[in-house]
C-alpha cells in the first residue's frame, strides 16, 4: 500500500444513502480511500442537495444547486444517477453490488428488497458483501417501519431531557448530533466486518439503528440512570458528575471551567484569593462539590465575573487549570490551533469552473496511509458513465440503452 493510498485503499463501496447518517459513513470511508460510487436519483439527487441556504456561489455570485449542507458530508465520492425504481437500473445496482465491498443504504425497512436489492438478494451473488442498512429505529421491534429523524431521534432517544436549562424546555443539540453518531457507528462497523471478512472470506448484514446508538451514546448519564435510579436532571452547562465544570460568566464575557479534580481545586481556590472553598468540608472533594452544587456555584460565580476572560485564560492555563474561550464557529476557524491542525482544505469544484471551495477536513491523522482527497463532492451524475464504462464495462450501446429507458 502507498503512503498516500489510504487504508481503505482498493474497496468499493456502493453507496444508496442520502440526507446526513448513511452519506456521513461513506464519507469518512471514502476518506480513508474506498472508492465510493454514490447512487443518486436523476433529476434531483440526494434531497439535500436542496437544503439551504446557503448554496456555492458562482463567480458572478449566483447560487449554483450545490447546497453547503449536502457538500458537508458528500466529499471523496463519485455520483452516479441512476433510476433504481425502473428494472433497468436495479440491473445496473446488481452488477455494481456484485463488484462492490460494502454496500450501504438507509431506505425504509424492507424497500429495496422491493427491488430485488436487499441483501438476501444480493449475498449469493456476492458471499463476501458487507451489506449495511442504517435506518430510524433498526430491523426489528415494534418501531422499525416508522421513518427516523434526528430531531425525533434526540427526543426519543433522551439526550433531549438532559440538555438545556434546568428551569427550560428539553433542548436538541445545535448539530444533527444523532445522525452523526449513527453514522460513525455504521462506519465503525463496516470497517469490523471488512476485518472479519479478512479472517473468514465472509461478508455478513450489519443492522444500524438511529435509536440504539442514541441510547448507547447516552453514555456515562444513561449509566448514571442505570447504577442510580433516577433519571439525570438538566443541569444547564453543568456536568452531571464533575463540579465546577461549567459555563461561567466574567467582566467581560463567558468562559468554560473544567476542573476534574480536587488539587485543580485547590490550586483554583488559592490563586483566586478564596482557599476557603477549598478548605470547606462541603466542597473539599469532588463528591461533596457534586452534592453541594448550588451553593458552590453561587460563591463562585461573583469571583469570576469580577475580573475579565483574558485573565482567566492566561493564568488558569499557566497553573494547568482547564479553561477555554467559547468560540463562534468563525473563532473555531481562525483560531491558530485548528489552522495549524489543517482543518479547512480547499477542493476545486465542477459547478464553479474548477475554483477552489473549502471544506472542512478530516480529524483522522494516519502516520503511514494518510487521508487523501480525491473527489470533490459531486455534481448530481458526473461520474455516471465513467462508472459504467471504467467498472462496468459498459459499450456506447447500453449506455445509450439505459438512457432511452430513463435509467440513468
Amino acid at each position: 500500500m502507498t503512503a498516500d493510498a489510504g487504508p481503505l485503499s482498493g474497496i468499493v463501496v456502493l453507496d444508496l444513502t442520502r440526507i446526513l447518517a448513511g452519506p456521513f459513513c461513506t464519507q469518512v470511508l471514502g476518506d480513508l480511500g474506498a472508492d465510493v460510487i454514490k447512487i443518486e436519483r436523476p433529476g434531483g439527487g440526494d434531497d439535500t442537495r436542496r437544503f439551504g441556504p446557503p448554496f456555492l456561489k458562482d463567480a458572478e455570485g449566483k447560487d449554483t444547486k450545490e447546497s453547503a449542507y449536502f457538500m458537508g458530508a458528500n466529499r471523496n465520492k463519485r455520483s452516479v444517477a441512476l433510476d433504481i425504481s425502473k428494472p433497468e437500473g436495479q440491473v445496473v445496482v446488481r452488477r455494481l453490488a456484485e463488484k462492490a465491498d460494502v454496500l450501504a443504504e438507509n431506505f425504509k425497512r424492507g424497500n429495496l428488497g422491493r427491488y430485488g436489492l436487499g441483501y438476501d438478494d444480493l449475498k449469493e451473488a456476492n458471499p463476501g458483501l458487507v451489506y449495511c442498512s442504517v435506518t430510524g429505529f433498526g430491523q426489528t421491534g415494534p418501531y422499525a417501519d416508522r421513518p427516523g429523524y434526528d430531531p425525533l431521534i434526540q427526543a426519543m432517544g433522551g439526550i433531549m431531557s438532559v440538555t438545556g436549562e434546568p428551569d427550560g424546555e428539553p433542548m436538541k443539540a445545535g448539530v444533527p448530533i444523532a445522525d452523526i453518531m449513527a453514522g460513525m457507528y455504521a462506519c465503525t462497523a463496516i470497517c469490523a466486518a471488512l476485518r472479519s471478512r479478512e479472517v473468514d472470506g465472509k461478508g455478513q448484514y450489519i443492522d444500524i439503528g438511529m435509536l440504539d446508538t442514541q441510547a448507547a451514546w447516552l453514555s456515562i448519564q444513561a449509566m448514571n440512570y442505570l447504577i442510580g435510579g433516577t433519571n439525570p436532571p438538566r443541569l444547564g452547562n453543568g456536568h452531571p458528575n464533575i463540579v465546577p465544570y461549567q459555563v461561567f460568566e466574567t467582566a467581560d464575557g463567558h468562559i468554560m471551567l473544567t476542573i476534574g479534580n480536587d488539587a485543580q481545586f485547590a490550586r483554583f481556590c488559592d490563586f483566586a484569593g478564596v482557599p476557603a472553598l477549598a478548605a470547606d468540608a462541603a466542597f473539599a472533594t469532588n463528591a461533596a462539590r457534586v452534592g453541594h452544587r448550588d451553593a458552590l456555584i453561587e460563591a463562585m460565580k461573583p469571583v469570576l465575573k469580577a475580573q475579565p476572560s483574558s485573565y482567566w485564560l492566561e493564568n488558569l492555563e499557566r497553573l494547568t487549570i482547564g479553561c477555554g474561550p467559547i468560540n463562534t464557529v468563525e473563532q473555531v476557524f481562525a483560531d491558530p490551533h485548528v489552522q495549524a491542525r489543517g482543518m479547512v482544505v480547499e477542493m476545486p469544484h465542477d459547478a464553479i469552473g474548477g475554483a477552489t471551495v473549502p471544506l472542512v477536513a478530516s480529524p483522522l491523522r494516519f502516520s503511514e496511509t494518510p487521508v487523501t482527497y480525491r473527489h470533490t463532492p459531486p455534481v448530481l451524475g458526473v461520474h455516471t458513465e465513467d462508472v459504467l464504462r471504467g467498472v462496468l464495462g459498459m459499450e456506447d450501446g447500453e449506455i445509450e440503452s439505459l438512457r432511452r429507458a430513463g435509467a440513468i
